[in-house]
């Protein structure tokens, strides 16, 4: 089956950097995506996300004024978001654990560590499209499931604090 040579969708892409910006459109293009739109803060890519249905957003982690993590939560839990479901891509030079869990948890898909190249992008975009996670909304979360696999005979402790009240003398 041929490969489309463009792929139909809109991608917003957020960088404070011009030329990291036009690194990731010109992956985005090579890839077949030409519906690119672009912001260098987040304030601006807010007012992009509201006038134009996008369906991607890559965001930079490192930003001046407002970071990419609490952009990522206007995002998911701002009462004026246009898209709560807006799959998101942090892209970021730091890949320290409390970076990428603190990504993890305002609630990005996925994560890519700079210097980006055309196949770490295509992973990212693969995994969301070909195994997408449901979302979840919980009193402190809303975005996609932070488990990456639901393990059916899981036997470790329990998921919630309320799982513990759950427990019968049965199963004990």
């Amino acid at each position: 089956m041929p490969v489309p040579s463009t792929l139909p969708i809109s991608v917003l892409v957020v960088d404070d950097n011009h030329h990291m910006r036009s690194i990731l459109k010109e992956l985005l293009k090579s890839a077949g995506v030409n519906e690119i739109k672009e912001a260098a803060d987040p304030v601006d890519a807010f007012e992009v996300l509201k006038s134009v249905p996008i369906d991607l957003l890559l965001a930079d982690l490192s930003m001046p004024i407002i970071d990419g993590v609490e952009f990522v939560r206007m995002v998911r839990s701002g009462a004026d978001s246009p898209n709560q479901f807006l799959p998101i891509i942090m892209v970021t030079g730091h890949s320290e654990r409390s970076k990428v869990m603190a990504a993890r948890d305002a609630g990005v898909n996925e994560f890519l560590v700079k210097p980006v190249t055309a196949k770490s992008l295509m992973d990212r975009l693969a995994l969301i499209v070909n195994t997408p996670r449901p979302f979840v909304k919980s009193a402190t979360y809303f975005g996609p499931d932070r488990r990456r696999r639901n393990i059916a005979d899981y036997a470790g402790p329990f998921r919630r604090k309320g799982d513990a009240d759950k427990v019968t003398s049965a199963d004990s």
